[in-house]
């Protein structure tokens, strides 16, 4: 049941001095962009960041003794301390970079569940998980023996927790667990489940692709095992992600990717590895993604987290509220302050993708599909769902324009 009594503090951001920072705006100027579940927009002090990159300092990195080499590894090395600074990391050598999320994952488990697990262990993840979440635990499992079991969901869109002690056990070795759901919007409670993992000897893993671009992480006070999460959903690039992970972990994993960098010793018989976190960066870094990442924080701390996820809470509140207006309409599981920008409906007798293909001829950008999380479309025997998630760029004035153009387009359907 939603509760609309609730009416927030109004946040005091100067949304139309932060929009002139994104160039997509001017560009676009009549695109409202509700797709930032799927990828946010870039501001340009991140796009001049790679600009700036490949036009002074563009070479490789640990490698040249050149000026524009050493200023290129200065960079990377010092985005690797705001990022563990970022997530208060106490070890800069836990922050790993890989090509996003999904790399992270898969990382973990190559390099720790396929070293570590049993053919009689368990391991745990949602219901509510995204594809990438799901599949690499299927494929470890399947190939150990090791039991995949999952926490169940509920009709209001958050985990059935109610037999978590069962769940959670003695033959529990891992848990894999999506922080905040890109389709319901909802935050998980991962304080309790890194708390019982712990106490039954099992490693987690947190999902924080949806979480971290709006509220604050802190890893020392989870105490997480792992926490994953892509630059370009915190307005940075694309092609990289961060994993971190306790560095006693990283110590006692093998590599997953092998080749340049990531090796100490090299001869015809035999090879040594790098140190922690360079063992798991194989190849030519990620060098401009990385910069650009490091700028992406730094603008975001400029604007500041806590003013971010009120905001978003905010017009995500106003805009559910909005939606429910609409006859006939359905939205899944979004509870009135349950944070993060994203709100997942139907619209009766409108195929969701024939919904945003209308949106679009307005200049409205949502998302239509099964959100990589086909179970929870099982779940609510449905095939797919529209979906708005929001930004700390998008205003009220856009939702009121998406809301009109939803209900023109239910007028072409009647």
């Amino acid at each position: 049941m939603i509760d609309k009594s609730h009416h927030s503090k109004k946040t005091k951001l100067d949304i139309q001095k932060i929009r002139l920072d994104f160039p997509i705006f001017q560009n676009n100027p009549d695109l409202k962009y509700f797709d930032n579940a799927a990828t946010t927009q870039k501001p340009q002090a991140v796009i001049a960041s790679l600009e700036k990159f490949y036009s002074f300092y563009n070479s490789n990195i640990h490698r040249g003794v050149y000026k524009i080499a050493e200023r290129a590894t200065s960079q990377y090395e010092k985005s690797r301390d705001n990022i563990a600074r970022f997530i208060n990391a106490t070890d800069r050598k836990s922050i790993v970079f890989t090509s996003g999320t999904t790399e992270s994952i898969n990382l973990v488990a190559h390099s720790w569940a396929k070293k570590y697990l049993k053919s009689n262990d368990e391991v745990l993840i949602t219901e509510m998980e995204h594809h990438s979440n799901i599949i690499p635990w299927q494929i470890v499992c399947k190939k150990i023996g090791s039991k995949l079991k999952f926490i169940p969901i509920k009709e209001d869109g958050t985990l059935n927790v109610s037999e978590i002690d069962k769940l959670i056990n003695n033959k529990t070795k891992f848990i894999s667990i999506i922080h905040q759901s890109n389709v319901f919007g909802t935050v998980n409670p991962i304080e309790m489940i890194i708390d019982k993992a712990h106490k039954v000897g099992a490693k987690i893993l947190i999902d924080g692709a949806q979480f971290v671009p709006h509220k604050k992480v802190d890893v020392s006070q989870l105490k997480c095992d792992f926490y994953v999460f892509s630059a370009h959903k915190i307005i940075g690039p694309t092609g990289v992600g961060v994993l971190y992970a306790k560095t006693e972990l990283l110590d006692s994993m093998d590599p997953f990717i092998t080749g340049g960098e990531m090796i100490k010793t090299v001869d015809m018989k035999k090879s040594t590895w790098n140190e922690i976190p360079w063992k798991f960066e194989a190849g030519t870094s990620k060098i401009a993604q990385v910069i650009g990442l490091d700028a992406a924080i730094n603008y975001i701390e400029m604007i500041g987290l806590n003013k971010i996820h009120t905001y978003i809470n905010e017009i995500r509140n106003y805009a559910i509220l909005e939606l429910l207006k609409i006859p006939n309409i359905t939205i899944y599981g979004c509870e009135i302050n349950s944070g993060g920008g994203i709100i997942s409906f139907n619209v009766k007798n409108i195929h969701p993708h024939d919904l945003a293909q209308l949106l679009d001829e307005d200049g409205i950008a949502i998302r239509a599909g099964h959100h990589c999380a086909q179970p929870i479309m099982s779940y609510l025997k449905i095939n797919s769902t529209n979906r708005v998630s929001l930004y700390f760029y998008n205003t009220k004035n856009e939702i009121d324009f998406l809301i009109k153009s939803i209900k023109s387009s239910i007028k072409l359907f009647s």
